[in-house]
């Protein structure tokens, strides 16, 4: 049994003299190698796998007082042990889950000014940062380790937040690194194609997802659910009468219509979207700074979410203040006067998602610069390079975070995609890609750079080097 405070850690350099090592058995890495350093650290428990640790190791480890435990899954035990440690499921802290493959970090900012402004102290752990009063820092995962997550967890309660906002991977799913979190709602944004690599099929991505609103750790959690999407048509058919479903096309069939919030979108341009909502007999509209078809989706989410967990209607128009997210469709001024925007978009479903937006805000004329990660899915590589084709008027290839893979080999995996684009230019520097794209672009035209949107860094045979594409903007046209 392990108290609260007692150090647990699945990494051997990390032990604390008279902590927990858990020798995590994972995909390519057996933790099991580490027992001995972590015993040499100070171990006093060691949880492995049934039958990992052979007789000799066993023996050293009782002959040195450390006790062992085996189990026959070392990542829901560490889960379990993390909560244990830090007293996560006692917290006075109601910590709210978003997941989808598009929309997450847009979603939880929004979730975030919304309790804010009722007067919340709010936490938050996403793609973009771990923030709470007092403390942020950039995020190096959406969503960390069990016990990063239940330490911030804990250290949010004691800054005062009173909701905790959590973006949830399908990985953190997959490796169980929240299955002990108490989440006390969860919504739903959409599934499209993304993580392949590591989910291989659609369908074993969508179990991942389903984990959470089913299984995670409890079923009754106040769920928000894109009926919409035929994968969150999916999900409320199996989360019953508590979910709240949302769409802009109607309530389908199986969702029961004094829980569906219907949105329709009344207008949208460069100023923003307008939308109008209906739910449980109550009517209202919101207008929002926020541009394109997929922040209205986003919007739609957040509502549903919040009326979910018993906001009111009224309490709503917050979100009207909401101006945007660093790197969703961020605007980058500059001295030139240009339309430039960055935008994380490095999925085909996020891509047109983007692009719609800019086409539906007006733009004549859209240059898009682009490319595809190393080491990723490489059957959406010519996916996203037909998203670009159809909705720009000039596609620059180049590299996003080429990783251990050729930059080259990768342009050549997008490049099928682009061949009905109306004019494509290749070069493999972003630098030099974005100082040719920002040359192409018309007065009435736009410039998107997509694909990395608040990171500041490449990745280039494992090794991270600075760059941000708002600063090279702003080095090439001047800062405004």
């Amino acid at each position: 049994m392990v108290r609260k405070g007692t150090p647990v850690s699945a990494d051997s350099r990390s032990v604390a003299p008279g902590g927990v090592f858990v020798a995590v058995k994972g995909a390519t890495e057996d933790g099991t190698r580490y027992v001995p350093a972590a015993l040499e650290a100070g171990a006093r428990t060691v949880v492995a796998a049934e039958g990992a640790v052979d007789a000799a190791l066993a023996a050293k480890l009782a002959e040195a007082g450390c006790e062992l435990a085996e189990c026959p899954d070392t990542r829901l035990a560490l889960s379990e042990l993390a909560c244990a440690q830090a007293g996560t499921d006692r917290l006075p802290l109601a910590v709210v889950a978003v997941t989808g493959t598009n929309g997450k970090t847009t979603c939880a900012y929004l979730l975030e000014r919304l309790w804010q402004s009722l007067g919340r102290k709010v936490g938050v752990m996403g793609t973009v940062s771990y923030r709470w009063p007092g403390f942020c820092q950039p995020a190096p995962l959406t969503t960390p380790d069990p016990v990063s997550v239940h330490r911030n967890l804990a250290a949010m309660a004691k800054a005062g937040c009173e909701i905790a906002v959590m973006e949830v991977s399908s990985h953190a799913l997959d490796q169980k690194r929240v299955d002990h979190v108490p989440f006390a709602g969860a919504c739903f944004t959409n599934l499209t194609q993304d993580h392949l690599d590591f989910h291989k099929d659609m369908e074993t991505y969508f179990q991942a997802k389903r984990r959470l609103f089913t299984e995670v750790p409890k079923q009754d959690k106040a769920c928000a659910l894109n009926a919409d999407d035929p994968y969150g048509r999916r999900l409320a058919s199996l989360c019953g009468g508590f979910a709240v479903t949302y769409g802009f096309a109607g309530c389908p069939g199986g969702c029961d219509p004094e829980r569906h919030l219907h949105g329709d979108l009344l207008s949208q341009g460069t100023g923003g979207v307008r939308l109008k909502m209906r739910f449980a007999g109550e009517t209202w509209e919101l207008d929002s700074p926020l541009i394109g078809r997929f922040n209205a989706d986003n919007l739609l989410t957040v509502q549903a979410m919040a009326l979910a967990m018993g906001v009111k209607p009224g309490e709503l128009q917050a979100l009207a203040s909401f101006t945007g997210v660093p790197g969703r469709l961020e605007r980058v001024v500059n001295k030139k006067g240009l339309h430039v925007f960055v935008d994380y978009a490095h999925t085909p479903d996020a891509l047109i998602n983007v692009l719609q937006a800019l086409r539906g805000a007006g733009f004549r004329q859209i240059v898009t610069v682009f490319g595809c990660g190393g080491n990723r899915d490489r059957g959406k590589r010519p996916l996203m390079g037909e998203a670009v084709a159809r909705l720009s008027d000039i596609a620059v290839l180049t590299s996003d975070n080429p990783r251990f893979e050729d930059p080259e080999a990768i342009l050549q995996d997008v490049l099928p995609g682009l061949a009905k684009a109306p004019r494509t230019v290749v070069e493999v520097d972003r630098r030099k890609a974005t100082e040719l794209a920002c040359s192409l672009v018309e007065p009435e035209g736009c410039l998107l750079i997509a694909g990395k949107g608040h990171e500041d860094y490449q990745i280039v045979q494992g090794v991270k080097h600075h760059y941000s594409d708002q600063e090279v903007v702003r080095e090439l046209l001047g800062q405004a």
